[in-house]
C-alpha cells in the first residue's frame, strides 16, 4: 500500500507524483504541465486554494492568474455571493428523483438573456452540450454529416483522435477560420454526399473575432440546404455578452452552446434554441444523471444576478483591455519585439516562437504570474488595477530575463 501522501511535498514533488497516478498528470488535457508552461518548466501544477484572481499552490506560493480556470471564471474565484448561494442549495439537497425548480427559474432566464434561446437543456460541460447540439441536428434533419470550426471537446462526433473509428471521422468536415471561400466549397463537397448536411458549427472566436460576412454565409447556407446553424459560446458567452458573440453581431443561429463563465466555475453548460429544433430532444436520447444538480444551477443564478446588477461584459472588456495594454508595453520595454499579443481584450493570448513563450511563462511564475502558453488569457472582474500592474512588472522583468529578439 503506498503511504500517505504528506500536505508538505514541493510542487515538483506533487507533479511527479501526479504523473505516476494520473495519465498525463491531470484529468484535464489543458491542465497539463506541458500543454500549459512547455515541455520542460518547472513550474507549479497544482493549487490548495483559490481566491479572488489569486491562487495558491501546494508549497504555498501565490500568484496572480491570467488564466482563470481556462476561462470558466469570469466573477472571481470563491466569490463571495456565488459561494453563499451554492452553500444553501447544498444545504437543502442537490438532486432527488424528481427535477429541481431552479432548472425551470435558469431556464427562464437564460432565455431572457440570450437571443436565439426560446428552449434550453442542461447538461454538465461544453463538449457535452455541443454534442447535444449536434444531435439534435442530426435528429432534425435527418442527415449526417457537419462542417466543424474549432474545438469542441474531446467527444468522438468532432474529434480524429486515436480511438475514434474512421466511419465517425469521415462525417465532420473542419474548415478554415473566416473564410468564406472554404466554407463555400466544403458545403458544396458536403451536399453531394448522399447523407446530406445535418449542421454548420462554428466558434466564433478562434484567437480573433470572425468578421460579419462569414457568419452571414453561413445562415445562408444552412436557410438554403435546411441545415442547422450552430454557434459555440462556450468561452464567449457571458464573458464577451451574456448572449455571446450572437448577441454581439447580431446574427441568429438556430442553436448555440454555452458553459464555462456562465457558472463560474461550477460545472453547468446548456444548449438553447428555437423551439422547433430544441423539441426533437423527444425524439431522440439527451440525459445526464446530474445535469440538473442544484449547486451548478444556483452558482449560475448568481452569476446572472451579478449581470444584472452591472454590465459584466463591458467591465470585463475594459479590464482585458488595460491588462493587454501592460503585457504589451512591458514586452516592448524589454525588447522582446518577437513575442506580441493577439486577441479580443475577455480573452486574448501570446503569440511568438514557441520556446521564447516558454521561457517567459517560467520566468513569470518565479514573480507571481500565472500566464500559459498561447491562447487563451482571460479577464476577470477580480483583476483589480494593483494586479494588473504586479502582472506588467512581473512580464517585463520576465521579458528582460528571457533577452532580447
Amino acid at each position: 500500500m503506498r503511504e500517505p501522501l504528506h500536505d508538505l511535498l514541493l510542487d515538483a514533488d506533487w507533479r511527479a507524483v501526479a504523473e505516476e497516478l494520473i495519465p498525463g498528470g491531470a484529468s484535464t488535457g489543458s491542465k497539463r504541465a506541458a500543454a500549459l508552461l512547455g515541455a520542460d518548466a518547472q513550474g507549479p501544477t497544482h493549487f490548495v486554494r483559490a481566491d479572488g484572481c489569486v491562487v495558491e499552490t501546494a508549497s504555498g506560493r501565490t500568484l496572480i492568474d491570467c488564466t482563470m480556470a481556462l476561462g470558466a471564471v469570469a466573477i472571481g474565484y470563491a466569490d463571495r455571493d456565488i459561494t453563499h448561494a451554492v452553500i444553501a442549495a447544498v444545504r437543502d439537497g442537490t438532486v432527488s428523483g424528481l427535477s429541481p425548480l431552479k432548472e425551470v427559474q435558469l431556464a427562464e432566464h437564460l432565455i431572457d438573456m440570450i437571443p436565439c434561446a426560446e428552449q434550453v437543456r442542461f447538461l454538465k460541460t461544453g463538449a457535452e452540450a455541443g454534442a447535444a447540439a449536434v444531435r439534435l441536428a442530426r435528429a432534425a434533419t435527418g442527415r449526417a454529416h457537419v462542417i466543424a470550426c474549432g474545438y469542441f471537446g474531446w467527444l468522438d462526433w468532432s474529434s480524429d483522435e486515436a480511438g475514434v473509428p474512421a466511419s465517425t471521422r469521415v462525417l465532420c468536415h473542419r474548415i478554415p477560420f473566416d473564410d468564406v471561400a472554404a466554407l463555400d466549397a466544403t458545403v458544396r463537397e458536403v451536399e453531394a454526399q448522399p447523407d446530406g448536411l445535418a449542421a454548420i458549427i462554428v466558434e466564433p472566436i478562434v484567437e480573433v473575432l470572425a468578421r460579419p460576412e462569414w457568419f452571414a454565409a453561413i445562415r445562408a447556407h444552412c436557410d438554403r440546404t435546411g441545415a442547422v446553424f450552430i454557434v459555440d459560446e462556450v468561452k464567449t458567452g457571458f464573458r464577451v455578452r451574456p448572449g455571446g458573440v450572437h448577441d454581439l453581431l447580431q446574427f441568429t443561429p438556430d442553436l448555440a452552446v454555452f458553459g464555462k463563465a456562465m457558472a463560474n466555475g461550477f460545472p453547468l453548460a446548456a444548449v438553447v434554441g428555437r423551439q422547433a429544433i430544441m423539441e426533437v430532444a423527444a425524439r431522440t436520447w439527451i440525459s445526464s444523471t446530474l445535469a440538473s444538480e442544484t449547486a451548478s444551477l444556483a452558482a449560475a443564478l448568481a452569476v446572472l444576478a451579478w449581470h444584472d446588477r452591472m454590465d459584466v461584459c463591458t467591465r470585463l472588456e475594459h479590464i482585458g483591455r488595460d491588462l493587454q495594454h501592460q503585457v504589451a508595453r512591458a514586452l516592448r520595454e524589454a525588447g522582446a519585439t518577437d513575442l506580441a499579443i493577439r486577441g479580443v481584450p475577455q480573452m486574448w493570448g501570446l503569440s511568438g516562437p514557441a520556446t521564447r513563450i516558454d521561457a517567459l511563462v517560467t520566468r513569470a511564475i518565479e514573480h507571481g504570474v500565472l500566464l500559459k502558453r498561447g491562447y487563451y488569457h482571460f479577464a476577470a472582474l477580480a483583476h483589480d488595477p494593483s494586479h494588473l500592474s504586479t502582472i506588467g512588472d512581473a512580464v517585463h522583468t520576465a521579458a528582460r530575463a528571457v533577452g532580447p529578439a
